[in-house]
């Protein structure tokens, strides 16, 4: 099936079986807004355990709070998110679509590196053995000129956002000739730049002294910390500090499912170290959090770093983790070397000192910051996309299963009696009432035990156990492979031990050290 169909079967599957729902369906849903369901938020809380374990429980020296979502607005204004947090948009006057300048020239970029990677497969199809790919890309004129037309657009844009000059980013759009994805027109609007943040207000009354925000970013609230956990942690440099939880951003335009939504949850940790070691530590946690996703067992031709042609104003290096995604390759997670701006920011607007004292050196400095920050909500999506698949079994029968991580799997296993007589429901409760203390189970009667299987395929069960009659004589189950339909006779006592071993979250980390 090509990209496109994929996704539209992933996103149907989403709400079929549980797992995403569209937010207050039944008043024709809220744009940018989605509610997970029972099987959603199962994987979801698995995949923040996996992110949340590898950080605060298998790293020594990272802590973990939750900080409110609500802070005090000096926050956003030392943050620099009042005076800048914007994007620059853009509106098509026929369709009357909003959209992302930048994102709008990104995607223009993704179909020329396609093209240009199209010239070289052709290359390498008709050269052999013999290919230099390095050398093509730097020869042949139209992979050249793919390249060339990628560099200018990243200069150009880099240069538009940098001095403010959003005439030459629209000038380029024209300049491309890319058209609206609805009307097909190129009637565009000037661009300006729109802020994300929602405001809010602390009491009844409405004043300018009592504005709120909802927070755009998790990592504030670990930055306003850091002295409460260094000195209560009695953390030394290096350490971080580890926070999960909801953001908030008026999105210009969300689409792609849950790609980009106005709420949304972040994981983030804020690693702080001595200046001039940070460049060591970025490089550090950029192979580290690479891994992390690697060890799911995603093919790793699906994921490329992707570094920031446009630095921050406060970095000095920044890479994005990018996946291919059926929509293309895409952001999920970014790794910054944030320097020593936050904390300096915050020690200016706040008046209180945001300094970490050396014992071995003696002396007093406001660390360097290298930041990692995931998407909870783009790994769901990535998970989905890397396991959904649909496959001809025997007797021809097309069954679409997920092949998720057990470890992040909804349900570790179904407990399914094969009929519903004969003392086998009781056997089959009996059995699910002593493992669920441990694991999530499922258990089912209804149907065929054709179907049932379906069902747990459906939603990534790796285990099917099986009770039937001989069960209730030999003590014993047949338990099914989720991937490889394969089924073996276990004794009920061997349960517990099998799904520790293969859905637990130990042997997933254990990929990490």
């Amino acid at each position: 099936m090509n990209n496109e169909d994929l996704f539209k079967k992933v996103v149907s599957h989403c709400k079929e079986y549980g797992f995403v729902f569209p937010s207050s369906e039944i008043y024709d849903g809220l744009a940018a807004v989605y509610d997970y369901g029972q099987n959603g938020v199962e994987l979801r809380n698995n995949i923040r355990q996996y992110w949340w374990k590898a950080m605060t429980q298998l790293q020594t020296n990272i802590l973990g709070i939750d900080a409110a979502i609500f802070m005090h607005p000096k926050t956003w204004k030392a943050s620099g998110h009042i005076d800048g947090f914007s994007d620059p948009m853009i509106d098509n006057k026929d369709s009357k679509k909003r959209y992302r300048a930048d994102v709008l020239l990104e995607e223009h970029q993704e179909k020329l590196r396609a093209k240009a990677d199209k010239e070289v497969e052709k290359a390498r199809a008709r050269f052999g053995d013999s290919f230099d790919e390095a050398m093509y890309r730097s020869t042949n004129p139209r992979v050249v000129e793919y390249l060339n037309a990628i560099a200018h657009i990243d200069n150009t844009l880099k240069e538009g956002l940098e001095t403010g000059n959003l005439g030459m980013i629209k000038a380029l759009i024209e300049e491309l000739g890319i058209v609206c994805p609805v009307s097909g027109s190129k009637n565009w609007t000037d661009v300006r730049q729109f802020n994300l943040m929602y405001s809010t207000q602390m009491s009844a009354v409405e004043s300018g002294e009592d504005s709120l925000y909802l927070r755009p970013e998790t990592a504030q609230g670990i930055f306003v910390n850091f002295l409460n956990v260094q000195k209560s942690g009695r953390a030394k440099i290096p350490f971080g500090i580890a926070q999960t939880g909801k953001a908030f951003r008026n999105e210009i335009v969300a689409r792609q499912f849950i790609m980009r939504m106005k709420e949304f949850e972040q994981m983030e940790m804020q690693f702080f170290c001595k200046p001039g070691t940070e460049l060591e530590w970025y490089a550090y946690w950029k192979e580290q959090r690479l891994k992390w996703h690697l060890a799911l067992g995603t093919d790793k031709n699906s994921y490329r770093y992707h570094d920031h042609v446009k630095l921050a104003h406060y970095a000095n290096a920044a890479v994005d983790i990018e996946f291919d995604f059926p929509f293309g390759f895409k952001e999920v997670e970014g790794i910054h070397s944030r320097t020593d701006f936050d904390l300096s920011k915050h020690e200016e607007f706040s008046g209180k000192k945001l300094r970490y004292f050396d014992p071995e050196t003696n002396e007093s400095y406001i660390p360097y910051v290298v930041e990692t920050s995931i998407g909870l909500d783009r790994m769901f999506l990535l998970s989905l996309c890397a396991a959904y698949q649909e496959e001809t079994v025997e007797g021809g029968e097309l069954r679409t299963v997920l092949k998720l991580h057990p470890a992040l799997a909804p349900v570790k296993a179904a407990i399914l009696p094969l009929v519903k007589k004969d003392g086998l429901p009781e056997l089959a409760e009996k059995i699910y009432n002593d493992l669920r203390f441990d694991f999530k189970l499922y258990i089912e009667d209804k149907d065929s035990i054709g179907k049932r299987y379906r069902r747990m395929d459906a939603i990534g069960t790796p285990f099917c156990i099986t009770v039937d009659h001989d069960s209730i004589t030999n003590d014993d189950v047949t338990i099914r492979h989720r991937d490889t339909m394969e089924q073996r006779r276990v004794k009920v006592s061997e349960l517990r031990d099998i799904l520790a071993k293969e859905t637990g979250m130990s042997a997933l980390l254990q990929k990490l050290v």
